[in-house]
């Protein structure tokens, strides 16, 4: 499984994205409060293993501190590395989250410096794009400019 993203995990513990952000971060308390998988050898998971949860409050306590975003995002990824249901349950959790807006990524753009000769396009993770539009005019000359002379 992909490491959960530091970052998602600081922007959601300090409030991020509104309502949908919250329940994102009560969703993953839950999960891991919940205890070890059961099995033969969980006491020993249990005993080798954080369950991520005092990575969890000392994140909550101080949610723009990366190395503490840092430890959660380690500490998830060993957990569910030796307990397969919490394994499958963070990826869904994962999933979810991932749609939830924390305005990381978001675009800002501004187009300045007069008039622009040519398109603009504004927006975020473009790919494979092609312009068929002719080479835009040459600017007009400042009043009082002399004109090149043209070639010919």
């Amino acid at each position: 499984m992909d490491p959960v993203s530091a970052a998602l995990l600081a922007q959601l513990a300090g409030g991020a994205a509104g309502a949908l952000g919250h329940q994102a971060w009560v969703g993953l308390t839950s999960l891991v409060r919940r205890p070890f998988g059961h099995g033969d050898d969980a006491s020993a998971q249990a005993a080798a293993v954080s369950t991520g949860e005092a990575e969890l409050i000392r994140l909550q306590d101080e949610p723009g501190d990366t190395a503490r975003a840092w430890a959660l995002s380690t500490a998830l990824a060993a957990r569910a590395a030796v307990d397969p249901g919490f394994s499958s349950d963070l990826r869904q959790w994962h999933e979810q989250a991932k749609f939830v807006r924390t305005g990381d990524g978001d675009v800002h753009s501004t187009v300045s410096g007069g008039t622009q000769y040519g398109p603009v396009v504004q927006g975020r993770d473009f790919s494979g794009l092609t312009f068929n539009t002719p080479a835009p005019p040459p600017p007009p000359p400042a009043p009082g400019a002399e004109t090149p002379p043209t070639q010919g």
